[in-house]
């Protein structure tokens, strides 16, 4: 685990080559086909000479969520210890960690009818005022989600409006699935944060440079007009995306997207690092250090043999 743009991909491919392992992604943007590169996926070639499990398996179209993610890589994990293989997981989505890790609620099915209302009246009302809803019915959750976060207030209210309950009770009455075995939790920090903004700023240039622009503006182009509207779904909401699909709408000129875009994935790196910092069992390793590469390793052995 670790912040976007520290490294995870490249130490994960060391392990492949010295450890007799499976990689498994855990990338919430990477499942989709059609994300290539603004999710900073790997390449084909790249691809066939380090396989991951859970990269280019579902439509854009299609919501993939974190109980996908969980059924899948439960799978995943029996299936590479049944043939005498060590299950490496690598990636930033740390919702579909602690998903994992830690079971999800069983929360009540969506609610189409009602989701749809919660639509209306974010159309009428705007988001903020929907918020408050959220914040007088269960402050508990509110204090833990933004504004922003459109599509966790949605299915909040989505929870309360079905229960009659405030969704975080439901969430604690809910039975669990935990993970059954014990996991070796590695983590990529870096002591000077200007070292990730840095990353982050290459990244998301070389992401301009190799045509983000046009993988967005084809995608709209070829689902324009369709149900659903491609740029409201959760796959293109994602950082980086969004921010070219407002660009490419006009609310704003390329520089002020470049700029937007790279402030939303530093805020991004800071909530990873605030929950990571928050995990137990964690082993950190600083991306600065220059035998990082060979400590993991060994730590790593000294778990798994």
């Amino acid at each position: 685990m670790g912040p976007t743009a520290s490294g995870k991909t490249d130490l994960a491919t060391m392990l492949f080559d010295a450890l007799d392992c499976e990689l498994v992604s855990v990338d919430s943007a990477q499942v989709y086909r059609q994300l290539n590169i603004g999710s900073a996926k790997p390449t084909p070639e790249f691809l066939a000479a380090y396989p991951h499990h859970l990269i280019n398996i579902n439509d854009i179209t299609n919501t993939y969520s974190a109980a996908n993610f969980c059924a899948d890589a439960e799978r995943l994990i029996k299936d590479i210890r049944a043939r005498n293989k060590i299950p490496l997981l690598v990636g930033g989505t740390m919702f579909y960690f602690s998903a994992l890790e830690n079971g999800l609620s069983i929360l009540p099915a969506s609610d189409l009818a009602c989701r749809k209302q919660i639509e209306r009246e974010i159309a009428q009302r705007g988001m903020a005022d929907l918020y408050a809803e959220l914040k007088k019915n269960d402050p508990a959750l509110a204090v833990r989600l933004r504004v922003t976060d459109t599509q966790r207030v949605i299915r909040a209210l989505e929870i309360f409006r079905i229960t009659g309950k405030p969704p975080s009770k439901v969430m604690a009455e809910s039975a669990k699935n935990a993970m059954k075995e014990a996991a070796v939790k590695i983590t990529l920090g870096c002591h000077d944060r200007s070292i990730i903004h840095q990353r982050i700023t290459r990244r998301f240039d070389l992401m301009l440079e190799q045509g983000l622009v046009a993988e967005v503006e084809n995608l709209l182009k070829q689902h324009h007009g369709q149900s659903p509207d491609i740029a409201q779904l959760p796959a293109m909401r994602s950082v980086g995306y969004r921010q070219v699909v407002e660009y490419l709408n006009g609310k704003y000129d390329h520089q002020t997207m470049k700029a937007s875009a790279i402030a939303a994935t530093r805020q991004l790196a800071k909530r990873q690092l605030t929950w990571l910092r928050n995990q137990s069992n964690m082993i950190w390793f600083d991306i600065l250090h220059p035998r990082t590469e060979h400590a993991v390793l060994e730590f790593v052995k000294s778990k798994v043999y």
